[in-house]
Parts: C-alpha cells; structure tokens; sequence
C-alpha cells in the first residue's frame, strides 16, 4: 500500500492507475479517494492518474489536535503526495474542500502546476455568509461527536446542495451515503473544524487570485447556490481562468454527470497541453459594456 509521509510526519494513502501526464484528484469533505471512482477509470486511459485520502480519512492517518489540520496543510499535502509518487508536476484537480485545497496550491505551488480544476469552490466564501458557515461547520462537527457517522451521512447527503444527486440518480447517491458513513469520526469533526471552519474567504484572497497565472478551470453546478457567485469572482479575478456551469446539477458534480465532468476536464487537460490556453485579453476587461463611449 502506497503512502507518502508528510513534513509533519502524517502519512496520506494514495493509489493510481494509467501512464503518461499526471493529474492528481483531491476529494471533497464528504468524499474520499473512492469518490474519484468514475475519473480515474476514465483518466488513466491517456493519463496517469492519482487519487489520495486527505489526512482524517484513513487508511490515511488521522492525528490528534486542530494544529495538524489546515487550509495551508491542506496545500501542501498535495504536493507531498506528488513527491512520494515522483511527479514534478500534475494537473491538479478538485472538488470542494479539495477544490480549495487545489486553489490554494496554485498560490503556495504554482511551479509544480500544470493546470488546476478548482470544482465546486465557495462554501462559506461570501462575506454575509461566512459567520453563519463556521456556526453551521462547528454544529456539524458537534452531531458527528454526538450521533456518529451513520446518522451524520444520512442527514449530510440530504443537504440542499445534495439532493440533486438523490434524485437524478439513487441508487449512486445510496452509495455515496453509505461510503460517508464508514470515515471516521475523529477525523471528520478534526477537518470540519480545522480546515473548513477556518478556511478564509475567497473574498480576502484576490491579491493571491489575480496573481495566478497557472491555467484554471472553475466548475460548479448550476444549483451548488453557495459556489455560484465565488464561482464568478474566481473568474472575474483570475486571468487564466474558465468557468463552466453544469446544468441541473448541485454540488457532487463528479459523482453526479460524470460523463460531462469528464468531458470538460478532458478538453481542458488537452489545450492546457497543447500549449494553447490563453490568459484573458486586457481588452476584454473594461468599464465600457458595449466599446463605445457615451458623449
């Protein structure tokens, strides 16, 4: 069983399938490596595609204490799992507390960047919001303490941003349910309060935004409603970034379409490797809405 081992000495699981450019998977809260399932049988049919359990999720290690857990941690494990597996640089791609795990590895890594998929990103970002998201992340990990996982994954999976996946496919959701079910308490409650209460808001890190020049794919459902409006600062902000909506779905997109995840993913793999992804046109950027102006 592969693991890399950490600065701080916490070894992170990982596996993978394929040959040829590397693309790395980083799972949400509520996932796991598991959830990356559909990509990376579709990946590693040109790629050599990885996926890794964040620290809390065994078979990786699960520490003791908030200091073990971090937005900045959460970065950097990304890339020590790129070095126990001796990538130099990847595709990064991920998904809600992966996708701001993916995000902030393109500030504090950007060189070992091919391209960074920032997926279902913005949960506690907007400033009205961002008090009632560290309440509800602090209640979260308090029902895990109190009821357990079991319980926990049944109301979790039926959240708003959620029961999209419920609907447009059951018997995937059951699964991603039960799958949520099984992580581990501890670990869970450790990253609810360390990483994902307190992450800060994307509205305090445009500096660090415009300042990446790594090509940038940001996807989000056209129902995940706490990711759309940090979906279109990212885009607003970052030079290098695309943003793409998927139709009638919530926040589990991979799991959810991932036939069109995959598409999308796939095309922009392909023209970040063809050296033909642009930066945004400065002309494009102006206080003109039609380029002419008014007498």
């Amino acid at each position: 069983m592969p693991y890399a081992t950490t600065d701080d000495g916490v070894r992170l699981y990982y596996e993978e399938a394929g040959s040829g450019t590397p693309v790395v998977f980083v799972h949400e809260f509520a996932g796991d490596m598991g959830s990356w399932e559909p990509q990376l049988r579709h990946f590693a049919r040109r790629y050599r595609a990885l996926a890794y359990n964040a620290r809390g999720y065994p078979p990786s290690d699960a520490p003791a204490g908030l200091d073990r857990y971090g937005q900045a941690r959460a970065a950097d494990d990304i890339a020590a799992v790129m070095d126990a597996a001796g990538i130099d640089r990847a595709h990064v791609c991920g998904l809600s507390m992966g996708g701001f795990a993916t995000l902030h590895f393109g500030f504090r890594h950007a060189a070992r960047a091919r391209s960074l998929v920032v997926a279902g990103c913005g949960y506690g970002a907007e400033p009205d919001t961002h008090a009632q998201f560290r309440a509800e992340a602090e209640a979260t990990a308090a029902l895990i303490e109190r009821d357990g996982m079991a319980a926990f994954a049944d109301t979790y999976a039926r959240g708003p941003t959620r029961v999209q996946f419920e609907t447009k496919d059951p018997r995937g959701w059951r699964a991603f349910r039960d799958r949520l079910a099984e992580h581990s308490a501890a670990g869970s409650a450790a990253t609810m309060r360390g990483v994902q209460a307190r992450r800060p808001s994307l509205h305090d890190l445009t500096g660090e935004m415009a300042a990446l020049s790594v090509p940038t794919l940001v996807l989000t459902g056209d129902e995940d409603w706490p990711c759309l409006l940090p979906g279109l600062l990212m885009k607003q902000t970052i030079p290098s970034a695309a943003l793409a909506v998927m139709v009638n779905c919530g926040h589990t997109i991979n799991l959810e379409d991932p036939d069109e995840f995959n598409r999308l993913c796939g095309a922009f793999f392909a023209q970040v490797d063809a050296g033909r992804w642009p930066e945004r046109d400065p002309r494009a950027v102006t206080g003109s809405i039609l380029g002419v102006e008014a007498k």
